[in-house]
């Protein structure tokens, strides 16, 4: 069976001496690990549209439980993500994100439109790296139903975020409220002082690092980076 699709490529792990296994959020088909053999061969046709974050037409076959991709156009690079390293960090923890919370053959339009909007401002450089990073947390919590109940932090008698409340000040809770709800392009239209950037981008992280109950080495490397450059 062939399948037309396309997808972006979340994670690729190298295998034998010229094969790659990659995970794909696709739109038609949602999140899948797709073969891709023979792409380290010198002039392979596939070789452009299987790297990492590389957004693609693609025509996969589908045999005994295993997708492997047989035709591939490439549709964005998003090559700006090579010329700086923090933009390429960022990238690679909002994929580790995007692959976490993306289903298995369960397509998820919004998650794949977020992501790609999300890859496509770092790439471009359209916002502070921090802004561009709280925004997705906050909405990709959303789309993964878990939705904060925003309140005030004068106002709240409970400053955690096991319960499901997100305590932020009067400034800060009018982003939260403008991330939570507004048209997917228009994510990363807003534009924060410092200090509230800082507290929004501070307390959506321990939101959703709280309710995924892990760490990402990505992160961790983002940090290091950022601190380092």
């Amino acid at each position: 069976m062939y399948i037309n699709t396309t997808g972006i490529i979340l994670r690729e792990v190298h295998y034998k001496d010229s094969s790659k296994i990659l995970t794909v959020l696709t739109s038609g088909e949602g999140k899948l690990t797709v073969s891709a053999h023979g792409t380290h061969r010198k002039n392979n046709k596939l070789a452009a549209a299987t790297q990492l974050f590389v957004y693609s037409h693609m025509t996969l076959t589908y045999r005994k439980g295993r997708y492997t991709l047989t035709e591939a156009q490439t549709i964005e690079q998003f090559i700006g993500l090579r010329d700086d390293i923090k933009s390429l960090a960022l990238a690679s923890y909002i994929a580790d994100l995007t692959e976490a919370l993306a289903d298995e053959d369960s397509p998820n339009p919004e998650l794949l439109t977020l992501c790609l909007n999300t890859i496509y401002a770092l790439s471009e450089n359209i916002k502070p790296l921090e802004l561009i990073k709280s925004a997705f947390e906050l909405r990709l919590m959303v789309i993964s139903g878990f939705e904060p109940n925003l309140t005030d932090i004068n106002e709240s008698s409970t400053n955690t975020h096991e319960d499901g409340v997100l305590s932020l000040s009067s400034n800060t809770l009018t982003i939260a409220e403008y991330v939570l709800t507004c048209d997917l392009k228009k994510l990363f239209s807003f534009n924060p002082n410092e200090r509230a950037l800082n507290e929004f981008s501070k307390e959506v992280e321990k939101y959703l690092l709280t309710h995924l109950d892990r760490g990402f080495k990505t992160l961790d490397f983002y940090k290091k980076v950022k601190i380092n450059s």
